[in-house]
């Protein structure tokens, strides 16, 4: 893309031979600056007209890295050179009008275009004083038809306005710079920012001298409807002010509630799921929104499961942390997908149920359950899991949730505040991080959580409250599974036990003709498949699943065993 030929002499939106916009009122005026002194331009399309600086891209100085701050009008140059040309030449009178879709390229020229990595399209906008990162198309054409009304009072024509922004779609994808978007929270090298939310575009900005916040984020971020604003976190707070809205059964259960907390706001993944289990009125619902409310409000807090991938990446898309309640129970499907969207993979689906063109949905990003049962039954989903227990509240504890969330915002953004300060420590301590030996599941949570500690816990606290969750996830998985209670059983005998995965299928039949044979592998392959599922949570207890193939038949064989303390047990 060629320059942007326009000097700060030459303001964006000139007028030729009179007018451009064709509005009676306009005359002769041939700048923004004589617009505003004739009444006839509100004030704040001047924001948009004019250059900061030295004709420096809004936001430049904020990203001084990226080529395409330095070019803010590049991708309308040639539409507005051409229509300069073409002004002078046919040297209109003042009866004269341009059409919708030239005065709609030449607003344009004022933002800036680029692209993601998946190919969505962007555009950097100036808003009253702001930068603004606009989505193609909706949020593009809301602006462009916002701005051509606030420079003609008159309305853009759908045609038109949609042939515009189709062309800047284009050009964004095709000659735009390629940028990383966030939702909510962006790490960008040793920093991150945290999206407030609020109408100026704020973000907070936090390094390991602190947190701070800024006008124009180093990131950018894009907002959904959903999206709600976050208090300006507040000097001074402690963690402990949490406490009180909190119910959790254990100082190990609050200690991996912050964690978790922290966690969400480095914004890097693998994430743990953060599952609350307790009986009906435990306040499992308000703890959920109580979290989201510190780092990721919305206008839904907590919603149902969705039934299958599509409906999860909808979800995903309009939320950067993920809430659903009143689980009873998950489908396998489910089960996956939940999966991959907290330590990454991705899947693909389609886009339309009425077409056969696929869209590839890649994230990681924290996720909440809650629910009354101990619904998180696959060993593969429970391995990336925190599971705590909430206690009942009794009634002398109970007060009007309206009163709850009056105690609880008043104390956010102190709360919110103490939060950064220990993603600051960690931010500081992380690089230098000791080792602590051997590594635990979701090993980057852990690091990240120890690197946070000094400030929060005494040293081990973490790691201790993180092994004895990790212990008790695998225990209640392994007890409510009746191929894994089958399954340490024949390991305990004298030998263990030797077979194919047929065989083995048949004991288990043999074994639970109690009931509970509609809930076991209906096939040789799918009992394999399962055992491969538990087999980590098995060798946790000191039960080892081994798959050979028999020398002379060739037959897959199955044999299972038990180190000796796992015998005692």
């Amino acid at each position: 893309m060629r320059p942007n030929p326009r000097s700060n002499a030459d303001p964006v939106l000139t007028t030729a031979a009179g007018s451009r916009f064709g509005v009676e009122v306009m005359g002769s005026v041939t700048d923004f600056a004589d617009l505003d002194k004739a009444g006839a331009m509100p004030a704040d399309i001047l924001d948009f007209a004019e250059p900061e600086g030295d004709g420096a891209a809004p936001g430049a100085e904020s990203q001084s890295s990226d080529s395409g701050d330095a070019d803010w009008t590049a991708g309308a140059a040639e539409a507005l050179a051409e229509f300069d040309a073409e002004a002078a030449a046919e040297a209109p009178t003042a009866e004269q009008k341009p059409s919708v879709a030239k005065v709609l390229m030449q607003l344009a020229g004022m933002a800036e275009l680029f692209h993601d990595k998946d190919g969505n399209c962007y555009a950097d906008a100036r808003v009253r004083g702001h930068r603004e990162t606009l989505t193609f198309p909706r949020g593009v054409q809301s602006w462009l038809r916002r701005l051509y009304y606030q420079a003609t009072r008159g309305s853009a024509r759908g045609e038109a306005l949609g042939e515009v922004v189709a062309l800047l779609q284009a050009r964004a994808e095709c000659d735009g710079p390629m940028r990383e978007v966030f939702q909510r929270v962006g790490p960008c090298g040793d920093r991150l920012y945290l999206d407030l939310a609020d109408d100026t575009w704020r973000a907070v900005e936090v390094d390991a001298a602190g947190w701070r916040i800024v006008e124009a984020p180093a990131v950018r971020f894009r907002r959904c409807p959903a999206l709600r604003q976050l208090p300006e976190p507040a000097p001074g707070g402690t963690v402990e002010l949490l406490r009180p809205f909190v119910n959790v059964a254990s100082e190990a259960d609050w200690i991996l509630l912050i964690a978790w907390l922290l966690h969400a706001l480095r914004g890097k993944g693998p994430f743990p799921l953060l599952v609350l289990i307790g009986e009906q009125g435990t306040a499992k619902s308000t703890l959920t929104r109580i979290m989201r409310a510190l780092v990721d409000p919305g206008a839904v807090q907590e919603r149902p499961m969705p039934k299958d991938d599509r409906d999860l990446a909808i979800a995903a898309h309009n939320a950067y942390i993920l809430a659903f309640g009143n689980l009873s129970g998950l489908h396998a499907r489910q089960s996956d997908g939940l999966c991959r969207l907290a330590t990454g993979g991705g899947f693909a689906t389609r886009q339309l149920y009425t077409d056969k063109d696929e869209t590839v949905f890649d994230a990681m990003q924290p996720i909440i359950l809650n629910g009354i049962d101990e619904f998180v039954t696959r060993a593969d989903l429970a391995d990336r899991a925190l599971l705590l227990h909430l206690e009942p509240i009794p009634p002398e504890r109970r007060r009007p949730e309206a009163e709850l969330w009056a105690e609880f915002n008043a104390v956010r953004p102190q709360i919110l505040g103490a939060l950064l300060d220990a993603v600051a420590a960690g931010l500081g301590n992380l690089p230098n991080l000791q080792p602590s030996g051997k590594l635990p599941r979701m090993a980057d949570f852990a690091q990240w959580a120890r690197a946070c500690e000094p400030v929060l816990w005494a040293p081990g606290a973490f790691l201790s409250a993180y092994n004895d969750n990790r212990a008790g996830v695998v225990d209640t998985t392994l007890e409510g599974d009746p191929v894994a209670v089958a399954v340490r059983q024949l390991a305990a005998q004298p030998g263990g036990w030797l077979g194919t995965a047929s065989d083995l299928l048949a004991e288990l039949a043999r074994r639970h003709s109690d009931g509970q044979g509609p809930f076991l592998p209906k096939s040789p392959r799918s009992l394999a498949d399962k055992l491969r599922r538990l087999a980590t949570f098995l060798r946790a207890v000191g039960v080892h699943v081994e798959n050979s193939r028999d020398g002379k038949t060739r037959d897959r064989t199955i044999r299972l065993w038990a180190e000796p303390v796992t015998v005692a047990e």
